[in-house]
């Protein structure tokens, strides 16, 4: 066909299938997407969401150039202004605040819209420039910090299996995750494994898409997956199956943990979880005797208040196991913990040391009270659709003192409270280097074609800022081929022959890792070489839910999956997606429902002390009584009552690494008017 381009790229979405895909240019247009067929995890397939990106990229809504705020603050009314107009504005406005409040005024909010090492936030992209200012440092504890924090503290990183070995397992376990809605390509290596006969048992509070495709489902209390793991290795345990060789030779505190498992009987650890006794049982022996056994636990397990311990110890079980031996064997949360690009924060580029502002805690540290922070500069992020306690951020970002500046796509919530919008590309008009953190490989994203109207790059953006304020930091001008020179310049066996040219030509290129790959058949990458076991008494930690449910004025759970249709709040906005979503639901368990009057397809409000928002109940027995669910990502001022249910998610850290708690909630539902107006 004349003018036909095929160009290799890679989905920049927060999914650790972090797909390769191919786009199809004619006479400049991209015209059609698909999953690389020739990449060993994307295999031609994309999800429901980015089968629809290209429609994405050209909606009507799309911001294309460079807006000023002409309305009130929230009411989203903005005039077009040319570049050079913006970035005197800005300029003006960050020389101001430094000389008047110092550098640390400014806080450079970052989100997971892109996890590009280039344009987003695995490399933090503008952090150069942020601190030749002398701008707060970011603390992106949103989606896996708590996890993430609790196996460091355990392995020395928090990478571990390679999730394509499942496809050699015997027994897997999905723990706490949904990979048919978020991160499908797994299940082809769980049906692989399947075929050669695997058992597969999804633990979840929700029986979801995958827990209805399982051989069972364990439908667990939520923030009691520790407790659900010491009860398993108690099993193991009883059977004599703990690895005794492995556990001398690569493990540290086994005396203290067992000592923990053996508090932790089945019958006592049933009455914790809320799974019979005799499940808890079954389910231990199979651990016990089917070797080997892979783990999958992703994000949603580690958000409650002991989310860094549960990962922690649901972790432990592989090395009691001795599964870490094994191809096929181990645990898989993030794979991130084994790419080693060199990422440089650059911190030599700030004069003195700043301090560090935490992204779930955005509502409280913009309280007029406090009055520390004047400029907030949002990019990557929709704060208003996805962070803790929005209504204490709406508040925030009302303030006329703030100067707030949206780098975005879409005229999102968080938009709406902006002083200036700048146009950014999308992932087919620019470069960015990638790195699922579900597998093994590295991507390029070549630019498919020319952004539309004005947008810029990330990095563009920032290069024109810095030469428009007059900074003379030569690397603050690096182009993105530098960037990414820079960052494959990494020492490390597992970037050798991984270079900026061969990914050009080959789009992606799996690390110098063996296949099947067992990280620690051998030990650790720990000060001693061996994995740390929690301590007595710190294996399990109750989450809020986990110990007040069922109590006060606020007596059920709420957790808040990720939504079918969209990832996190994108997408949000696709008029086919956002028809298929439909409004928000909650679903409710039929004693529960029927306790409170509420009956599906009736409009509710579901509130605590922080907030409420409206969902329409769908009465349900896929949720367990006590629990309730609203999946995430709807736009706030597309839904009734203009919220979404991190309206009552409060700001509140888990155990370790200040990770978010989403899903460790106390509300009331309660069945609005039958005119369907909320109180």
């Amino acid at each position: 066909m004349s003018g036909e381009l095929r160009v290799l790229g890679a989905c920049p979405l927060d999914c650790p299938d972090g797909c390769s895909w191919v786009v199809t240019v004619e006479d400049g247009e991209a015209v059609k997407l698909r999953g690389n067929p020739d990449h060993p995890y994307t295999r031609g397939a994309l999800c429901v969401k980015v089968n629809r990106y290209l429609e994405h990229t050209r909606a009507d809504d799309r911001i294309l150039h460079p807006l000023r705020r002409t309305g009130p603050k929230g009411s989203g009314r903005f005039e077009r202004i040319s570049w050079d107009e913006a970035l005197e504005e800005i300029s003006a406005r960050l020389r101001g605040i430094i000389e008047e409040h110092g550098g640390e005024a400014i806080w450079p909010y970052q989100g997971t819209g892109s996890l590009g090492y280039l344009q987003g936030c695995e490399g933090a992209a503008g952090r150069r420039f942020w601190n030749v200012l002398g701008a707060s440092k970011h603390w992106l504890n949103i989606c896996s910090s708590a996890g993430t924090s609790g196996l460091t503290l355990a392995n020395g990183t928090a990478g571990g299996m390679d999730t394509e070995d499942f496809a050699l397992s015997r027994l897997i376990l999905l723990w706490g995750t949904n990979p048919l809605t978020s991160g499908h390509h797994l299940w082809k290596f769980v049906q692989e494994a399947r075929a050669n006969g695997a058992y597969v048992v999804a633990i979840d509070p929700i029986r979801t898409r995958t827990a209805d495709q399982a051989d069972r489902h364990l439908a667990i209390r939520p923030g009691t997956d520790a407790a659900l793991a010491l009860g398993l290795l108690n099993v193991v345990l009883a059977e004599g199956a703990q690895d005794e060789e492995y556990l001398a030779e690569h493990t540290a505190g086994w005396e203290a943990f067992r000592e923990e498992i053996l508090a932790h009987p089945v019958e006592r650890v049933a009455e914790i979880t809320g799974i019979p006794a005799e499940d808890v049982h079954s389910l231990g022996m199979r651990l016990a005797h089917t070797r080997p056994t892979a783990i999958r636990a992703t994000m949603g397990i580690q958000r409650h208040e002991g989310g860094g311990t549960a990962m922690r110890t649901i972790n432990a079980i592989a090395a009691v196991t001795g599964d870490w031996r094994y191809p096929g064997g181990g645990v898989a949360y993030s794979t991130s913990g084994h790419v080693h690009l060199n990422i440089d924060p650059r911190d030599d580029l700030l004069a003195r040391p700043v301090r560090t502002l935490t992204m779930t805690r955005l509502g409280s540290e913009l309280d007029p009270e406090l009055d520390s922070v004047k400029c907030l500069w949002v990019y990557g992020a929709n704060p208003l659709g996805s962070t803790s306690d929005t209504g204490a951020i709406r508040r925030g970002l009302a303030r006329e003192d703030l100067f707030t500046v949206v780098m975005e796509h879409f005229p999102t919530d968080t938009v709406d409270y902006a002083d200036i919008v700048l146009p950014a590309t999308m992932q087919i008009e620019h470069a960015d280097l990638h790195a699922g953190y579900g597998h093994m490989y590295l991507h390029w994203n070549e630019p498919a074609v020319e952004p539309p109207g004005e947008c810029l790059s990330t990095t563009e953006t920032f290069r024109r800022l810095a030469r428009h304020m007059g900074l003379t930091e030569p690397s603050l001008y690096d182009s993105d081929l530098e960037l990414a020179e820079q960052l494959l310049a990494s020492d490390h066996p597992s970037m050798e022959g991984v270079t900026l040219d061969r990914l050009r030509k080959e789009g992606w290129v799996r690390m110098n890792y063996p296949k099947p790959f067992t990280p620690f058949a051998e030990g650790f990458p720990t000060r001693t070489g061996r994995t740390r076991f929690p301590s007595r008494g710190r294996a399990y930690v109750p989450s809020l839910s986990a110990r007040e449910a069922g109590r006060g004025p606020y007596p059920l759970t709420l957790i808040t999956p990720a939504a079918h249709t969209f990832l996190n709040t994108t997408f949000a906005n696709n008029p086919e997606l956002r028809r298929r979503a439909k409004d928000p639901v909650v679903l409710v368990n039929p004693a529960d429902a029927a306790a409170r009057g509420l009956e599906s397809g009736r409009l509710a409000r579901v509130h605590n002390g922080g907030g409420e928002f409206l969902a329409v109940v769908e009465v349900s027995d896929r949720v367990a009584r006590g629990v309730v669910a609203s999946p995430k990502g709807h736009w706030p001022k597309h839904v009734p009552g203009g919220a979404n249910p991190n309206a009552v998610v409060r700001e509140h850290d888990a155990d370790l690494g200040r990770g978010a708690v989403y899903h460790d909630n106390l509300v009331e539902v309660t069945p609005c008017p039958s005119d369907g107006a909320g109180s």
